[in-house]
């Protein structure tokens, strides 16, 4: 898989991708992940790539022009399966929209920042848009890399074990059940016995019990 992000500010969203999981994940060759400067498109001699909006009010509007240059730079060189813009007012990330975007070959990601982008922008090239929950960033940087985090995860041979994905809070609409380890006993505290049986048959049938029963309790809208 290739990701190709477009943000003003590429030193902010690139720690994520240097550590961990998704290092790995570049490291095997499963993905790459490139942050393009939008600065090196920006318009005149201070590379301007933002401006006042039509009509007045507060904030700054990220111009159509410098954004618009770069996606066609990008479009010219490959073929993007989604042009994602990664705003509050998009459709709520979610792991059914993770396990659709892992199966994707090239994806385009814009960090909206400021007031946003021209509206112009949003009505002809991007083909999908996307928010990490109802609350405002200062930039789109962040939710993008939750996003990525997300998506690359579920990608085959990311995971050193490929079933513990699908074992991940939300894949079946279920939160995952608790977990312990080493000690079976701390300061008084024990587990579930049933963890120490070596039966694999009710542990697995007492894991679900337990998904469905946090479930009621703590997200019951993932039940409907």
């Amino acid at each position: 898989m290739r990701i190709d992000i477009i943000t003003v500010l590429p030193e902010l969203i690139k720690s994520p991708f240097e550590h961990s999981i998704l290092k790995r994940a570049y490291d095997k060759g499963l993905v790459e992940v490139n942050l393009i400067d939008l600065r090196e498109y920006g318009v005149g001699k201070h590379r301007q790539v933002d401006d006042y909006a039509f009509g007045g009010g507060a904030g700054m509007v990220m111009m159509i022009e410098p954004i618009a240059n770069c996606i066609n730079e990008l479009k010219s060189k490959r073929t993007y399966d989604d042009i994602i813009y990664m705003t509050p007012d998009g459709e709520t990330l979610n792991q059914k929209i993770c396990n659709q975007l892992s199966l994707q070959k090239n994806l385009m990601v814009l960090c909206g920042h400021y007031k946003g982008v021209d509206q112009r922008l949003r009505d002809h090239f991007i083909t999908r848009e996307i928010s990490i929950g109802d609350y405002v960033l200062s930039g789109g940087e962040i939710a993008a890399a939750a996003m990525c985090d997300a998506v690359i995860r579920l990608i085959p041979g990311v995971l050193n074990d490929e079933t513990s994905a699908l074992t991940d809070s939300f894949q079946d609409n279920l939160l995952a059940p608790p977990v312990y380890t080493r000690p079976a006993e701390y300061n008084g505290w024990g587990i579930p016995e049933i963890l120490l049986s070596g039966h694999l048959q009710n542990i697995e049938k007492w894991r679900y019990e337990q998904s469905v029963e946090r479930t009621k309790k703590r997200r019951p809208d993932l039940l409907k």
